[in-house]
């Protein structure tokens, strides 16, 4: 069992970051979280988490945090994850992204912070050639987001063979759910998460839910993803953890998904399940780049670590999505 050492989460007022938090206090890590607030929510933070509003570029106030809590080890989620947005505004997600994950690099090796795990992504794949895509695949993004991360990966491998960081970059497939006690949740106004997406339009919050392409080469014609619930992601985080403690020479690259995929109607007709009543589903034109099928041969992370998924269901995921979003709006004060 790994030594639990202070851990300083970035970005750990957003989705996953809080989801992060709780799983590493529920475990008995000390944690503490910095966030600019800027598309994270206060109230996803614990009380008696010490809390640090600020940016992550900040090196005088990283070193201020890391000398006060101790810090060991970072879990880094604090970036910019809009794919479109990043294809129209290139410059922000290299800033928040990249840049600024160079910033939290240097910070770390300066205070002598040994072990880093970094929030990565399916998108540095771009289009892989097969699917279920292993993490030795071509690494070919095709847009900025995607870019962004594995430029920051790169970065890793290279701070790990000229200092004394251990690092593990986990690439996230599709992240959806809810922790299923309800204490945190997708918050984000505007998500474009397709399971986020449809259990507001579900409740009345959206008009419909758009179907972007129907005449990929799937069983049904839409897009397949492998859609990872956020609590079995953020497990694996700190699993990873304690395996970067327990060898400091080893760092780890690994896919996080089930391994296994679901279309776009499958996640739609999981919601109407749900709910008992169909969603409105609009036909749109195929968006550029969206590839027929994206899912994890996360054969490597149940070598690696003793991960199992405890929610690898699409029922189970979309009803703590629908759970979180109905208590969502009463926190709103709406519906």
């Amino acid at each position: 069992m790994a030594t639990k050492c202070p851990v300083l989460v970035t970005g750990g007022a957003g989705y996953i970051g809080s989801h992060a938090v709780l799983a590493l206090r529920d475990a008995g890590w000390p944690v503490a979280v910095i966030d600019n607030l800027v598309t994270g929510f206060r109230f996803a933070v614990p009380d008696g988490v010490p809390f640090y509003e600020g940016d992550i570029a900040d090196g005088a106030l990283l070193a201020w945090i890391f000398a006060g809590q101790g810090t060991r080890a970072i879990m880094h989620f604090a970036g910019s994850v809009v794919v479109p947005e990043s294809v129209e505004n290139p410059l922000k997600y290299y800033a928040n992204n990249t840049a600024n994950s160079r910033a939290l690099i240097a910070a770390a090796v300066a205070a002598g912070v040994p072990h880093l795990i970094f929030s990565s992504t399916a998108a540095t794949y771009g289009i892989p050639e097969s699917s279920p895509v292993s993490e030795d695949s071509p690494k070919q993004p095709i847009n900025p987001y995607g870019m962004s991360k594995l430029m920051t990966e790169i970065m890793l491998a290279d701070v790990a063979r000229a200092h004394r960081l251990n690092y593990a970059a986990l690439r996230y497939f599709n992240v959806a759910g809810a922790d299923p006690q309800g204490r945190s949740g997708q918050s984000t106004a505007g998500a474009t998460h397709l399971i986020k997406v449809a259990v507001e339009a579900a409740l009345g919050r959206r008009g419909h839910v758009s179907v972007f392409g129907t005449d990929y080469a799937t069983p049904d014609g839409t897009g397949v993803r492998d859609y990872i619930h956020v609590s079995d992601l953020v497990a694996a985080h700190v699993l990873a953890l304690e395996a970067l403690i327990a060898d400091p020479q080893t760092s780890l690259t690994m896919n996080c998904g089930y391994g296994r995929g679901f279309s776009v109607l499958e996640v739609l007709d999981a919601v109407d399940r749900a709910t008992g009543h169909a969603i409105a589903r609009r036909i749109e034109p195929r968006r550029a780049g969206d590839p027929d099928s994206l899912i994890a041969d996360n054969r490597r992370i149940l070598a690696r670590l003793p991960w199992v998924p405890r929610h690898a269901d699409l029922d189970t995921i979309v009803a703590h999505a629908l759970a979180w979003e109905r208590k969502l709006g009463v926190m709103r004060g709406g519906s």
